[in-house]
């Protein structure tokens, strides 16, 4: 049993390039914009499951373009991490979501997550409108650290992660996990990152930063936790994509747009 991991965006809050440059054609910061693996929307992924089903973690603002990108028409549910803007922002565009599949979305996050998340997007938790669906349709299902669901087919465990000013979701299914927009893993969430066979890990520079995990912090957890494989994602600007690929030892590379992975689902 194999899972399917599609990346459909890698980038930081300000995806790459940021807005600005000398002529407002895009800030690259250290990333050469000769490399097209360093153009980043903001973070995002599909998990296929055998059954063909899938789970969207996180609907961020560039979800039309990512799925239109991927060739994605539907997903069956969806998991948001935390409420930052650069993670929820698609919302609206779920509603085409709901009109072809003709349904609504179960989706999943914390109490504060889902609280934050209505907060904005409060007429997508309203009775559905189908088929039309004038507006989203989202079945809030509330879930606690260290729980495992049913989500799409699979089941899914949460767990704990720091990102400095709140807590965020990391998700493992199987031996995959995907660990987004954290800056520090509490110890009680460790059981939940060993025997992994593939990590996706939030990676945003090359020094300190104050929410977001950093290259040499990245080196140790792998150091710990030692999944076969891990991919960097939200990558800010410090993180050129050839750079990376040079410097980072065996098993340690940085994800791209539509990169796809697979891991063993048990």
């Amino acid at each position: 049993m194999m899972l399917k991991v599609t990346l459909l965006g890698t980038g930081g809050s300000g995806g790459m390039p940021m807005l600005g440059g000398a002529q407002g054609e895009g800030d690259w910061g250290d990333c050469d914009p000769n490399e097209p693996r360093n153009r980043r929307t903001r973070t995002s992924c599909v998990v296929e499951g055998p059954d063909g089903q899938r789970l969207l973690i996180d609907p961020g603002p560039d979800m039309r373009q990512q799925f239109l990108a991927n060739r994605l028409r539907a997903v069956d549910a969806l998991v948001i991490t935390h409420a930052h803007a650069d993670h929820i922002m698609g919302i609206d565009d779920l509603r085409q979501v709901n009109r072809n599949i003709g349904a609504t979305l179960d989706v999943f996050g914390t109490k504060l997550t889902l609280l934050k998340t209505e907060d904005r997007f409060d007429y997508a938790f309203r009775p559905a409108t189908p088929p039309m669906f004038f507006r989203p349709a989202l079945e809030p299902r509330r879930v606690e650290y260290n729980e495992t669901f049913r989500a799409a087919g699979m089941d899914v465990t949460v767990f704990r992660q720091d990102h400095g000013v709140m807590d965020s979701l990391g998700i493992r299914i199987g031996r995959f996990a995907y660990s987004t927009d954290v800056v520090m893993l509490p110890e009680e969430s460790a059981p939940f990152l060993e025997g992994l066979d593939t990590w996706v890990v939030g990676c945003f520079t090359t020094g300190p930063h104050k929410v977001h995990a950093n290259v040499a912090q990245v080196l140790e957890w792998v150091a710990r936790y030692r999944p076969r494989r891990t991919v960097l994602t939200h990558m800010g600007p410090a993180m050129d994509y050839r750079t990376l690929l040079g410097s980072l030892p065996p098993g340690i590379e940085p994800g791209y747009e539509g990169m796809v992975l697979e891991a063993p689902g048990v």
